[in-house]
């Protein structure tokens, strides 16, 4: 009978392998926008190699985030829409309201940032033609294509995404000789919320929540598979600090002890030109579509996850008798795949209200310390979950350190939305 029980258990880990890197490997890429790469660029260009420590801590922290919400879909065997959902109305009613405006905003927002680079590299079609482009691309890949197909799409992007940015950063470790010594974890002197913040954006956004409707997709149910989703999270988490810590290689080994800043997105476009100048023409297209790579799997990843979360919302809300194997065929999730697409469009031509832009910055803060508290309440009820695991004590002790984290980081966003 116990050997029975771990033939089983090695069946349903008998997955392969390249199945088992896939829906962590989306949800980071995902999460890791042209924003983050402006912030660890800054990061190399301001300080060097300082921070390295902070990525990698983020690395962890978002991992345990991950491997948190995965394990929540396989041992309670209820999506984490429905979690919130036991926590009470104002859980739900929070998420409803922040994935409307976040669906909106993010529309535009996403979008944009895949333009910049396209524009760059094929300058006949304005940045606003090729926003609306992108925005059409996700939403026939997402409308008319199955899951597998945008599976092997992203995992495609990612694989482009990271082989030209740490290619890139390979051609640079040369110049770091004067530098290494940087790379000592300290903490310079007024940089406090600055290394928080890198630390908080290491691949972590609202779309973190999907993971386990992509664990679903992929036929992934039971504790069984709680391992299977430990070592997808760790290659997903190591891959973005490598990922992370080679824009910081890039910022450091050419912008370092220089006047030279990178600020937004477009500043992408200025580094991108600088590393041609330094090193090859070559280099500064690799970039670009490094840049670009890393844009479209986010805008990619949230049109395909996100609307699994505004159909359960829509579900529960309504007591739907709706499998969670059919939510992506709901009028829900195609309503939401609409949201994302069209009405943002109008943003690109009228620009981003000033109340919405504020709206959004607000109920977004909240959101990260808002994932990290409910995970750490529903893990830690057995009446959810059963009997508890080994390993629960160092998922609890990460997950209070995210806490603690991300509180102070809402604290000083909410700071400078209304009162700079």
């Amino acid at each position: 009978m116990i050997e029975q029980k771990h033939t089983q258990i090695e069946q349903d880990l008998g997955v392969k392998k390249s199945s088992i890197i896939g829906p962590g490997l989306i949800v980071a890429a995902t999460g890791v926008g042209a924003g983050d790469l402006v912030a660890a660029l800054v990061a190399g260009t301001n300080y060097g190699l300082v921070f390295l420590w902070a990525i990698l801590i983020g690395s962890i922290l978002k991992f345990a985030l991950n491997e948190g919400v995965g394990r929540w879909h396989l041992t309670s065997g209820k999506t984490i829409l429905e979690g919130w959902h036991l926590m009470g109305k104002w859980a739900t009613g929070y998420f409803g309201v922040y994935s409307v405006i976040w669906g909106f905003v993010y529309g535009a927002a996403g979008t944009a940032s895949c333009a910049l680079a396209m524009a760059v590299l094929f300058p006949q079609l304005s940045l606003t033609q090729w926003a609306i482009i992108h925005g059409l691309l996700a939403f026939i890949l997402v409308w008319w294509g199955k899951y597998k197909t945008f599976e092997k799409i992203m995992n495609g992007l990612i694989g482009i995404m990271f082989i030209t940015v740490v290619g890139s950063a390979l051609l640079v470790v040369p110049q770091l000789s004067g530098i290494w010594g940087t790379a000592v974890p300290t903490l310079p002197q007024g940089s406090l919320v600055y290394a928080l913040g890198l630390i908080g954006g290491v691949g972590g956004s609202l779309t973190m929540a999907s993971y386990g409707y992509w664990l679903q997709e992929n036929k992934w149910k039971g504790s069984s598979f709680i391992r299977a989703v430990r070592y997808d999270s760790a290659i997903a988490y190591i891959v973005t600090a490598l990922f992370t810590i080679s824009l910081l290689v890039l910022g450091a080994g050419l912008l370092y002890g220089t006047d030279v800043n990178i600020s937004g997105e477009k500043g992408l476009v200025e580094f991108a030109s600088i590393l041609g100048n330094e090193l090859h023409p070559s280099v500064r297209y690799l970039f670009l579509i490094g840049f670009w790579s890393a844009s479209f799997t986010s805008v990619l990843g949230v049109w395909n996850g996100v609307p699994y979360l505004f159909a359960d919302f829509v579900r529960l809300i309504r007591h739907q008798d709706i499998s969670n194997n059919d939510l992506s065929k709901t009028k829900a999730y195609r309503f939401y795949v609409l949201w994302l697409t069209f009405p943002p469009m109008l943003l690109h031509f009228i620009g981003k209200p000033v109340g919405l832009i504020i709206a959004y910055g607000a109920l977004g803060s909240i959101f990260m310390p808002f994932m990290a508290i409910t995970l750490l309440y529903l893990l830690n009820k057995k009446k959810y979950i059963g009997t508890l695991d080994r390993h629960q004590w160092l998922s609890n002790i990460a997950l209070g350190v995210s806490i603690l984290l991300f509180i102070i980081l809402t604290i000083n966003e909410l700071k400078n939305i209304f009162f700079s």
